[in-house]
């Protein structure tokens, strides 16, 4: 049986910044979906701790990529609200990045966006003094720009960021910055992105390369 190929594009929440790299919840997902006996391989990540949309664009024109790839996922924007980009800017940055990933599936039906969770709740926002009402709802602009995005280009889309709501301002939940999700964290996302991507590959969208 071939192996399916699989691209995880994103930021320092795709990289995993301070767990161990089996933690990251692409691992996570890999391995989540080999367990329910779909042949995927480890995931291939370009992401970077700090990226923007337009890094990760950067990034994406330097890195020695192989398509089509099975399936490829793409979570990003963070960075943009934190920085205070303009939220029009993000839309164009994404729409471009979203359209690369298709390209590098081959299809829509291979990608699936993950939405930007809420650091307003965390350790690290409560200590620098933010208000996470306001973060809150910056992440609700920018996550409601890449929904309807993800939509338009038939992609499907994936709520974490409740689930970092709920979560994600306990202690458990934070490596050491009190900011990045925990191993615990990222488990709580694969449980609800695992049946999106499980589905995607089981409608026959995720014939490896060359099959």
């Amino acid at each position: 049986m071939n192996t399916a190929t699989y691209l995880a594009l994103g930021d320092s929440y795709t990289i995993g910044e301070g767990v161990e790299a089996d933690e990251r919840w692409p691992a996570q997902l890999a391995r989540r979906l080999r367990a329910l006996g779909v042949a995927l391989g480890d995931p291939e990540i370009v992401a970077t701790t700090g990226w923007t949309t337009d890094e990760l664009s950067a990034a994406m024109d330097a890195a020695p990529l192989a398509p089509s790839y099975a399936l490829v996922s793409l979570l990003i924007g963070v960075n943009n609200q934190y920085r205070g980009r303009a939220l029009d800017d993000y839309r164009e940055e994404f729409h471009a990045l979203l359209a690369r990933a298709i390209a590098l599936a081959g299809s829509p039906a291979r990608v699936f966006v993950v939405s930007i969770p809420d650091w307003g709740v965390t350790r690290f926002a409560r200590e620098q003094g933010r208000d996470a009402a306001h973060v809150g709802a910056q992440i609700d602009a920018f996550n409601a720009a890449a929904r309807t995005i993800a939509a338009d280009a038939g992609v499907a889309f994936v709520d974490v960021t409740t689930a970092s709501r709920d979560a994600g301002g306990g202690e458990a939940m934070l490596v050491a910055d009190g900011l990045h999700p925990s191993a615990a964290q990222y488990a709580l996302w694969t449980e609800e992105i695992v049946p999106v991507a499980r589905a995607l590959l089981r409608a026959g969208a995720g014939a490896p390369s060359g099959a």
